[in-house]
């Protein structure tokens, strides 16, 4: 019991941290953050609020101004599944990317934001 309201009190303190220190949005034409909000609708972010490699991964996705679809895979049943089913593991982060009619799983806070870096960052 005490580990996990240690667990909960440190999410709590990620959680305000990032919200204390999170990182300005890139700044885009209009043009240019419509085709960067094209290309984000086929991304979704399976992730826990309070993991710290979560967060990191959020931040990024804030930080490169890209609008993603987050699914909490912790508190929602479905979302949960879905992650296990068609990812094959309950791991978070993971970036589902749907293009081209394919779909690819991405796990790995670090690949995702290099992902994501050289996806958007030019843009």
């Amino acid at each position: 019991m005490f580990v996990k309201a240690l667990r909960v009190g440190l999410g709590q303190i990620i959680i305000a941290g990032d919200f204390l220190t999170r990182p300005r949005k890139k700044q885009r034409t209009a043009e240019q953050q419509a085709q960067v909000n094209d290309a984000a609708k086929g991304l979704t972010l399976y992730q826990f609020h309070a993991c710290p490699f979560c967060v990191k991964t959020r931040r990024t996705l804030h930080r490169l101004n890209v609008p993603v679809a987050l699914k909490d895979a912790k508190n929602n049943e479905q979302d949960r599944q879905t992650l296990l089913e068609q990812g094959g593991k309950i791991k978070v982060p993971c970036l589902r990317i749907e293009e081209n009619g394919q779909t690819t799983w991405m796990y790995d806070s670090k690949v995702i934001i290099d992902y994501l870096d050289k996806r958007f960052a030019a843009i």
